[in-house]
């Protein structure tokens, strides 16, 4: 009787030494985290900064364990995991992905050189012929990031302006973040696919992870026109506005809009090795394992994803996102299995909310405090404004006192008042051109309102520093000529 109870006792012990041998030792580190701590994080945080507001969403190992929305849109509806939200440059994972599918299917091979398939596109720089896959794909390619895009209707279209750009460095010698690497990509799909590549998505990752409410564009303008999408917002002051997406091209680098929930799905995928709810395998181990790993050139780049430097605590494999109106953050920890997306309908020049959020979510599932840090952005709004009222002051002062100024210099030869002048003309001409000059350069299709919607409280301060340089001129000229008529 003894023995048989050892025997028991023996298999029983077995059947759990076995249970947690078998179960990652990070899983029995970290203590389940707490929904309710994670709504009181990110509550406060977006009333603190404010945001308008937030959508979230926790998977893990291959599971959604939370989504939740906070806030509210630009119609004024609760914002919930079901809006869709931009995430802008975290539209260059799915690229990638695209990419490595075609690598996986091999109609494409990571290190042949990209004009072995577009052999079309070309660039006034001979370098060009040694850019590969890779390159494009690591950011590694020297293809230099455009500040200012001009318009474009399709990829084909937006690609072959490429023609006379030069590459900033060699093929493979270091990292340089590039859109137009991921322009290219995105052509790469569709000419390698025989799809359109927002169809190519759409069929192939979208759907096949149940990703029903996820949209590619070609255009920015097509968010409201064509989809009916709320309008973002901008933050100024500690508040946010309703603001229009500056009009760009970015299929493939910042295309996607997506839920909270869909974005679920697609983390939910990488944390259970390429796998969908249904167990299909829609990408091959080897190719996403590839994809997570520093690629030549670079130590914070995979196959599009960027990877946490190694005192980065716990580390992580990660992309944000910012366009004008919207910002996102995704980010996969390995060590515990975890996975978390945050959507923001909102843009703020000076910091990215996402990432901070995403990291104190992190911190919860890792059984630790976040800290809720001071408000910078709205700190530095506030401190624009400050600089603001003073100028408007002393500006308001000085146009009073022009005349008595310019009588002042009445005995001075022409040449030596107006050359008092250049001083307060210098800003007048740099921030006239900031606001009249650049919307235009290149054809583009930026406008000043879109200029002012990338920094709202700084943007306020130039123009209040060009109105009162310019009134100032035209006073003080203008009574110069009166006193010498």
């Amino acid at each position: 009787m003894e023995i048989g109870m050892c025997k028991i006792f023996f298999i029983l012990l077995t059947f759990i030494l076995v249970q947690v041998w078998y179960e990652p030792l990070s899983a029995q580190a970290v203590k389940a985290f707490d929904t309710a701590d994670v709504d009181e994080y990110v509550t406060k945080y977006i009333e603190k900064n404010g945001l308008p507001g937030a959508a979230i969403v926790i998977v893990k190992n291959g599971k959604t364990l939370y989504e939740k929305g906070y806030g509210h849109d630009s119609t004024g509806k609760p914002l919930t995991a079901n809006s869709k939200i931009g995430i802008a440059s975290g539209s260059k994972p799915f690229t990638a992905f695209a990419v490595l599918q075609l690598v996986d299917e091999g109609k494409v091979k990571l290190d042949d050189p990209v004009i072995h398939y577009l052999p079309e596109l070309t660039l006034d720089d001979e370098r060009w012929k040694q850019v590969t896959v890779r390159h494009l794909l690591s950011h590694t390619s020297g293809v230099p990031n455009p500040t200012i895009v001009a318009p474009a209707n399709t990829l084909k279209e937006g690609v072959e302006r490429l023609h006379d750009w030069n590459l900033q460095s060699n093929p493979g010698e270091k990292y340089l973040y590039s859109n137009a690497n991921y322009w290219t990509l995105a052509y790469l799909v569709e000419q390698m696919s025989g799809m359109e590549f927002n169809d190519y998505l759409k069929q192939n990752v979208f759907s096949r992870l149940g990703m029903n409410d996820t949209i590619s564009a070609v255009n920015s303008g097509d968010i409201v026109k064509k989809f009916g999408i709320p309008l973002g917002y901008v933050t100024l002051y500690g508040t946010a506005m309703p603001w229009t997406e500056l009009e760009k091209m970015f299929s493939g680098a910042g295309s996607i809009f997506t839920t909270a929930s869909d974005m679920g799905k697609w983390l939910s995928m990488h944390t259970s090795s390429g796998e969908n709810e249904k167990g299909e395998q829609l990408l091959s181990l080897e190719l996403l394992k590839e994809s997570y790993s520093p690629q030549p050139g670079t130590e914070k780049y995979g196959l599009g994803w960027s990877i946490s430097s190694p005192d980065r605590k716990p580390a992580r494999i990660s992309h944000s996102g910012s366009i004008s109106t919207f910002q996102s953050q995704q980010d996969i920890v390995p060590s515990s299995g975890y996975g978390v997306a945050v959507l923001l309908n909102s843009f703020t020049t000076t910091f990215e909310h996402s990432y901070e959020i995403s990291s104190g979510i992190i911190q919860l599932t890792e059984g630790k405090e976040p800290e809720l840090k001071a408000a910078t952005p709205r700190l530095i709004d506030l401190s624009l404004g400050v600089i603001t009222l003073i100028y408007i002051t002393l500006g308001i002062r000085g146009i009073r006192r022009s005349e008595k100024w310019s009588f002042k210099r009445k005995q001075h030869p022409a040449w030596r008042f107006y050359l008092r002048l250049i001083p307060q003309l210098i800003p007048v001409m740099g921030i006239g051109w900031l606001f009249f000059i650049v919307p235009t350069l290149k054809n583009n299709s930026s406008t000043m309102m879109d200029a002012f919607g990338l920094f709202p409280s700084a943007m306020i301060l130039l123009a209040i520093v060009f109105i009162i340089g310019l009134v100032l001129t035209i006073v003080r000229v203008y009574y110069r000529i009166s006193n010498h008529i």
